[in-house]
């Protein structure tokens, strides 16, 4: 039996309700060109918190200051067969500044009015909904299940 995909996904909001995505190089293996969130694999023995926190750290530098609001897991992606385990942690920022990694090219704090001018990977909505962070009607409607 083949082992599940899980993935930590880091839902950041500051205190004007502005959600962080970052864009994807233009050669990622997954989701290229795409914006989306501070995000990986949990690497194998490590807790989905370990890993939510370290990939924060890997994608955006070590000089923020977060709290976790609300966390869900383990659900399992609806865009891709059900067998991918996501573990959704929606995070406040609290301070500090965006360094990225090589894996990105930008970076951008998105209000709802401004959201879908932005081409996100497949299930950024989904997570937005689940997590309740703004209204279905906000999100695009042909991503959603």
């Amino acid at each position: 039996m083949r082992n599940k995909v899980r993935y930590a996904l880091n839902v950041v909001e500051n205190a004007s309700n502005e959600i962080l995505l970052l864009l994807r190089q233009p050669k990622a293996e997954l989701g290229a060109g795409m914006w989306g969130f501070p995000a990986g694999h949990i690497e194998s023995g490590e807790s989905a918190e370990a890993a939510a926190l370290r990939e924060l750290s890997e994608e955006i530098g070590d000089d923020f200051g977060i709290e976790t609001i609300k966390r869900l897991s383990p659900l399992h992606a609806s865009k891709y067969g059900g067998g991918t385990e996501i573990h959704l942690f929606h995070q406040r920022w609290l301070s500090g500044k965006v360094v990225l990694n090589p894996e990105h090219t930008d970076y951008a704090w998105v209000a709802k009015e401004r959201y879908l001018e932005y081409p996100v990977m497949d299930g950024v909505d989904e997570d937005l909904l689940y997590l309740g962070i703004w209204p279905r009607s906000w999100l695009n409607q042909q991503k959603l299940p």
